[in-house]
Formats: structure tokens, C-alpha cells, sequence
């Protein structure tokens, strides 16, 4: 039991849409996710799937939107791209749904850093421990070492190396 609440009894197949489409009302889900909530309310995987499928082709449900917000806010929020990639892969978004949604966003991943670094340090590290921690941080916040090395160095963008 939850805060006192009584237990919550099992879903019915029109149970668990109007479930879904409260759900859906508060914020956007994945796919994957929409049924795992479903199953933990005990419906069965197979009424699941069907009733999440339902809505996705309805247009209720939309990976494709959900993989849009969530790079939307991470970004807002100050992180990096391999943080936001990760988090739609752990909610299983198709590949070309995240790189769409990445695509979309049109990012600068280097300024992101850059802002992200004086926003949280004021300024470049002074030695080579600051220098670890601030590196540190951002690759915690899923920042790739080119834009986070370029904020450490005052947001000087590192050339390209020619893997030749």
C-alpha cells in the first residue's frame, strides 16, 4: 500500500487504457514504458502491448514526441548527448526515433558544455586536479570528451582529427 491508499485492484483491458490515457494526460511516455506500467497494475504483457499499440495508432502515444521532450529537457536541464542517448535507449526508443529527436534539436553540444561549465565552476580550473574534477562532472552530466575538453580550455573548439 501506498501512503495509506487501498490497494489498487487489478486492470481490465478498459481499465488499463484509461490508466494509460492518464497517464499520457500528465506527461509523454514511451511505448515500452506505457506497457511496463501497465503490467506492474497486472496486466497481462500480451492486453499490454494491444492497448499501448491501440493508442499509438491513434496518435495518443508517440515515441517519436516522447524521444522530442525528453531531448528538449535534458538539454534545458544541462545535459549531454550521450546522458540524453542513454536514457531513450533504457526506455527503449528506436535508434532513428533518438537520432531523429537528437537531429531535431540542432544542438551545440561544445556551447552546451561551455555554458554548463561557467555556470557551475565561474571559470577554468587553476590546476590539474580542478581540471580532473570539472572533466569529471561533465562526462557524469554525458558530455563526449571533445565538447568537454573545449569548455575546460574556455570554450575553445578543438580541430578535427583526421582519423588517416
Amino acid at each position: 500500500m501506498r501512503g495509506g491508499n487501498k490497494p489498487r485492484k487489478p486492470l481490465d483491458a478498459a481499465g488499463a487504457r484509461d490508466s494509460a490515457l492518464r497517464a499520457l494526460g500528465r506527461r509523454e511516455h514511451s511505448a515500452a514504458e506505457l506497457k511496463a506500467k501497465l503490467q506492474r497494475r497486472g496486466l497481462e504483457t500480451d492486453v499490454a502491448a494491444e492497448v499501448v499499440g491501440d493508442l499509438s495508432e491513434r496518435g495518443w502515444q508517440s515515441d517519436t514526441r516522447y524521444a522530442e521532450m525528453l531531448v528538449r529537457n535534458r538539454v534545458r536541464q544541462g545535459y549531454g548527448r550521450l546522458r540524453i542517448v542513454a536514457e531513450l535507449e533504457a526506455a527503449r526508443v528506436p535508434r532513428e526515433e533518438i537520432t531523429a529527436a537528437l537531429a531535431a534539436a540542432a544542438c551545440d553540444w561544445t556551447e552546451l558544455a561551455c555554458a554548463l561549465q561557467r555556470r557551475r565552476f565561474g571559470g577554468p580550473p587553476a590546476g590539474a586536479a580542478e581540471w580532473q574534477k570539472q572533466y569529471r562532472f561533465l562526462a557524469g552530466r554525458g558530455f563526449e570528451s571533445g565538447p568537454a575538453r573545449a569548455a575546460l580550455k574556455g570554450g575553445a573548439q578543438e580541430p578535427e582529427t583526421d582519423p588517416e
